[in-house]
């Protein structure tokens, strides 16, 4: 792999597919056309997995660099500072011209564009473009001349466009050029398939000029107005960023297999859809006033489920809706920190996740008003849904996704809960197959189950599993399904039992081995402070935990505690998500 830090990543999105760019200047991360398609870029993951460097020559005199996004958008421009001189790098993922708002991503381009300004002294720099498609197993061949290189292997074609010569050997191409004040240099790469339409070209200085403007234009569609404004732009902006648009489905992640654990096996693929985090981020979308975002996400969840019967609804879909994301190993890769082994696909599609269920059927009572006269599809999913909550009584994998043995998780059961009395208010909403008088008597025997065996008098606490003395963060979603409040005596004691067993220097662990702090668990806790009265722990932990997102406001999955150090695959929706629901808790403590 690189050598480089998960947190000193920055993302480049053009809404269908994302690139991850190094402080340095190395994209090592690039899997174009859509999020889950396979990289074209993976030093990430194997340092002989492909790359394009663009930077100062001098990078060991005296760097340093500085680096935000332009305008409000995903577009980013570095600032190299050296003891000569220094030079900006500004680069993105272009959107098609002419683009606004939810348009971007639409019809992508397919192109990174990328412009070096010379800003003072005399700079040089150095190109290096050594693009290995398929996850590294293929090295095209590169053929350069006219202005551009032209790399082609398998399905792959790349088109380098180059204002500087550039030289061709052992599967890269080079070149090193000065860039003088005022000079401007730049580069555009475009991806095409090798059989279909050629590579799109586009100007770079314009492109990237059109492109902050899409982004722009978005960003004024949604209004936020409660506290920590920026903040929650920011996440609504990178929540953007992983939307893939042509339908409307959000990726967990555009990366696979970061580790939470450097050297360890537990490293997945994010590049997909999962039921759960869209119940949180349509309610993220709605908390940033992102309305068109909410409709499209349940349009997007009813088609892809299709007709279910008596079958359970997935837990979990590709970004057009595939079913089958089966798990195989690319065993050539050597992983992030020799992380292994490096994964493609989710065997989690497989599970059962009885929590899913109430994270859906919450949101849509949510917005029922914004979801006007339910589609035929919408409703055979939701009755679908409440019916598989009905099955409580059974164990499950889980949230956390345990590929072990099948537990009864409290949470799970909670959130059954929670999907049963979501379905009974909404019934009338729910055609003719809904069935609100057994959903009730179900939903009455849940709770009194859950209040009464999810209780662990020894540890007294809520626990992550019936019987069990381990405590799990997961309990601390219960007061939101409106089941229990976090002022109860009882859940008031979880909730401080959490804060006091599971936190390391401020971070929520999801179980008391659990190697890292959680993002979404941490800023659950702070929720959860808030509901119970708890405002000003509540605010000192958000802002703490804010404060942990790297130079350009991303989250990973998780912190190490010890280092501050991100882990696991980046960025991460829910860990963005849980930004969002935590300010908005802080502005309203009593939202359900």
């Amino acid at each position: 792999m690189s050598g480089v830090a998960i947190a000193d990543y920055g993302l480049l999105s053009d809404c269908a597919s994302a690139a991850l760019v190094s402080r340095g200047g190395s994209i090592d991360w690039w899997c174009p056309g859509r999020f889950d398609s396979p990289s074209v870029f993976g030093r990430l993951l194997d340092a002989d997995a492909g790359f394009w460097a663009l930077g100062p020559v001098a990078a060991e005199s005296g760097l340093r660099t500085e680096r935000a996004y332009v305008d409000g958008s995903l577009v980013l421009r570095t600032v190299h500072n050296i003891s000569g001189g220094s030079v900006a790098v500004t680069e993105g993922l272009a959107a098609e011209p002419g683009a606004r708002g939810h348009e971007l991503g639409r019809n992508s381009p397919m192109v990174l564009a990328r412009v070096v300004e010379g800003l003072t002294g005399r700079v040089r720099m150095r190109c290096e473009f050594a693009p290995r498609p398929e996850y590294g197993l293929l090295s095209p061949y590169l053929h350069g001349g006219d202005g551009r290189v032209l790399a082609t292997a398998g399905p792959v074609t790349l088109t380098l466009r180059s204002p500087v010569p550039l030289i061709c050997a052992h599967g890269r191409a080079y070149a090193e050029f000065d860039v003088a004040p005022g000079q401007v240099v730049g580069f555009d790469l475009a991806y095409a398939p090798a059989y279909g339409p050629p590579p799109q070209q586009l100007d770079p200085v314009p492109a990237l000029a059109e492109t902050v403007e899409a982004w722009r234009a978005m960003r004024e569609l949604h209004r936020y107005d409660g506290r920590y404004a920026d903040l929650v732009r920011h996440s609504a902006l990178v929540l953007q960023g992983l939307t893939y648009q042509p339908s409307g489905a959000v990726a967990a992640a555009v990366t696979t297999s970061l580790p939470e654990r450097l050297g360890g096996t537990d490293n997945y693929d994010y590049r997909y859809a999962w039921l759960r985090d869209f119940f949180l981020t349509v309610r993220a979308f709605w908390v940033a006033a992102c309305p068109d975002e909410t409709g499209r996400l349940f349009d997007w969840a009813a088609r892809s489920a299709g007709r279910t019967g008596d079958q359970p609804v997935p837990v979990m879909y590709g970004l057009t809706g595939e079913r089958n994301l089966s798990e195989y190993s690319l065993d050539h890769l050597r992983g992030y920190a020799g992380s292994r082994p490096v994964r493609v696909g989710n065997d989690a599609w497989r599970q059962r996740q009885y929590d899913v269920p109430g994270e859906v059927l919450l949101m849509a009572h949510l917005i029922r008003d914004q979801l006007g006269d339910l589609s035929e599809e919408l409703q055979a999913l939701l009755v679908g849904l409440a019916e598989q909550a009905t099955h409580w009584r059974e164990p499950d994998a889980g949230m956390w996704e345990d590929r072990g043995p099948e537990r009864h998780y409290l949470a799970s059961k909670a959130l059954c809960w929670g999907a049963l009395d979501s379905a009974v208010k909404l019934a009338p909403m729910l055609g003719a197959r809904a069935d609100p008088e057994r959903w009730s008597a179900v939903r009455d025997e849940i709770r009194a189950t859950v209040l009464r065996d999810g209780w662990n008098e020894r540890v007294g606490a809520y626990t992550g599993v019936i019987g069990s003395p381990e405590l799990d963060a997961s309990v601390l979603a219960m007061p939101f399904t409106g089941m229990v409040s976090a002022t109860d005596p009882r859940m008031r004691a979880t909730i401080e039992a959490v804060a006091a067993g599971l936190t390391t220097e401020g971070l929520v662990r999801r179980w008391p081995d659990d190697p890292a702090g959680f993002v979404v668990c941490t800023f659950w806790l702070v929720e959860c402070l808030a509901m119970a009265g708890e405002t000003e722990r509540a605010v000192a932990l958000f802002e703490r935990t804010a404060a942990r997102a790297n130079d350009l406001g991303l989250f990973a999955e998780q912190i190490d505690p010890r280092t501050g150090a991100h882990l696991g695959n980046t960025p991460l929706a829910l860990s963005h998500v849980g930004l969002v629901g935590a300010a908005w808790r802080l502005t309203k403590p009593s939202f359900i």
